[in-house]
């Protein structure tokens, strides 16, 4: 297991590039830690080592991951968020709480939060519907990642008109957080459920429009035809 985490360093090491690196720091507020490798090629070393991973038991796979996220690099972060969807068959319910202590302890920006979250527990939540109460507790959790991470994690259920009523909820919870981070959250979570469910969405945000950040309001309401945006608009 060190082996491979010794080549997958070397193969970010080798494939980093400045000017990479400098230009991905404008997507991000926080101090980031990258390498500078291009998403495609950190794709293809993940793809490189899960040949060498995909026969490990769950705690060896765990572990590496583990040791990946513990890094802080985000092309390290990438790849356990590239390996463990495939590794679904695996996993088991009670495995979200280890997620959530990961997303906890690991989580310090966006990017990490998202490609953890859509996929890994976004397809988590779709093998074992039963953990969604845990999913939507985090919304009241004093961390902003875990907070972001109970609206993103639903996003591809949303997306496919699931758990509208859950969406809503979530919603509530975070209408008024203090994070941007997690008004962008909730308000992409309602773009979301508005693909099958626009007019329901719609109600929610012309209700909560006097109170809603402008941040969310905007992002839920950006699939909509520009009559409906403009009504969400109008003060």
């Amino acid at each position: 297991m060190l082996k491979i985490l010794i080549n997958i360093r070397k193969d970010l090491k080798k494939n980093s590039a400045k000017k990479t690196k400098e230009s991905s720091k404008r997507f991000f507020k926080e101090e980031v830690l990258l390498y500078g490798v291009k998403s495609a090629i950190v794709s293809k070393i993940a793809k490189k080592y899960f040949q060498e991973i995909k026969e490990l038991n769950k705690k060896e796979l765990f572990l590496i991951c583990e040791e990946l996220l513990k890094s802080n690099y985000c092309e390290e972060a990438y790849i356990v968020s590239n390996w463990l969807p495939k590794k679904i068959d695996i996993l088991e319910k009670k495995d979200i709480k280890i997620f959530k202590k990961w997303i906890d302890l690991y989580i310090n920006n966006w990017a990490k939060c998202d490609g953890f979250c859509n996929h890994t527990i976004g397809d988590l939540l779709e093998k074992f519907p039963e953990i969604l109460p845990e999913i939507k507790s985090w919304s009241k959790s004093k961390n902003k990642w875990l907070k972001r991470a109970s609206a993103v994690s639903l996003i591809l259920p949303a997306r496919r008109g699931k758990y509208l009523t859950d969406v809503f909820e979530i919603s509530d919870v975070l209408l008024l957080d203090a994070e941007d981070m997690v008004l962008k959250g909730y308000g992409w979570l309602l773009k979301e459920a508005s693909r099958k469910h626009q007019k329901k969405v719609l109600a929610y945000v012309l209700k909560n429009k006097k109170i809603m950040p402008r941040t969310s309001l905007r992002y839920a309401i950006e699939l909509m035809p520009e009559e409906l945006r403009q009504k969400a608009l109008k003060k």
